[in-house]
């Protein structure tokens, strides 16, 4: 997981992460069947949290390194995978010395803001003929929590011109355009929906958004988090709340793109 605070840059509670989000890494398992990791295969996970699909390519037989920005993240991935490799290191900016047979990114690229160097550095990474595998937020994700928060916020006087919007969330056509730019052909693409229950959150969608919307809290008057949770929990019920539990709308763009060789 990647970069964000009201400046900009998230920071994060790895061990919380690990024990209520554990359904990120779970709906990325598809992912690395559409990178096909084979054995001896050079692999880097780039935004890849606490490890779980780092470990997951190995298993395949692939030497992976795993790149995320949060030292918290890194931390964690280092004891819970020791036997593996990880780098702190952000998605905008690293250089590797052997080039890789492919870059695998599940649920991180939204994070990364500046989506040219981030492709720029994907390509710098690869082997010609390398692959790049990945999923992310994709246009309108989680837009009916963060309509909410927004509208929240207004009442407590807030304007949307306060929040730093903390993803990249783009249109389909405007990320296959980047990547061709970047010298990718894209040969697989999918965009679609995912609504997802937070089962292991016990405060539901508080506690997506104490670990997710943190971009939005930074700029909550002082002593208004409680109400504005309780209002943006209203405004999503009728969406997002179904059989006693609560629900995100997730939006997801997948693709595999391989580079060019010229």
């Amino acid at each position: 997981m990647i970069e964000n605070n009201a400046a900009g840059v998230q920071s994060w509670d790895a061990t919380l992460y690990d024990q209520s989000f554990g359904f990120v890494a779970d709906f990325g398992a598809g992912l690395v069947d559409l990178l096909a990791p084979a054995a001896g295969e050079r692999i880097i996970d780039l935004g890849c949290g606490i490890g779980q699909l780092t470990a997951e390519i190995a298993t395949r037989g692939a030497e992976v390194i795993g790149i995320d920005s949060d030292p918290e993240m890194i931390a964690l991935a280092r004891k819970k995978h020791p036997d593996l490799n990880f780098i702190c290191a952000s998605g905008e900016d690293f250089s590797l010395p052997e080039k890789a047979d492919g870059v695998f990114s599940n649920a991180a690229l939204h994070w990364m803001k500046k989506p040219e160097p981030v492709i720029t550095s994907v390509k710098r990474a690869l082997k010609p003929g390398g692959r790049f595998v990945a999923e992310m937020g994709a246009y309108r994700n989680v837009s009916s929590i963060t309509e909410a928060l927004y509208h929240a916020l207004e009442e407590q006087s807030v304007p949307r011109e306060a929040v730093v919007f903390p993803w990249y969330f783009p249109r389909t056509s405007d990320y296959v355009a980047l990547l061709e730019v970047g010298g990718f052909d894209v040969t697989n693409l999918t965009y679609f929906s995912r609504p997802t229950p937070l089962d292991n959150c016990p405060n539901g969608l508080r506690d997506w958004i104490r670990m997710f919307g943190r971009g939005f809290l930074a700029v909550v008057p002082e002593g208004g988090e409680v109400k504005l949770m309780a209002r943006t929990e209203e405004l999503c019920r009728d969406r997002l709340f179904s059989d006693g539990r609560w629900l995100t709308d997730y939006t997801r763009l997948r693709f595999r793109a391989e580079l060019w060789v010229d």
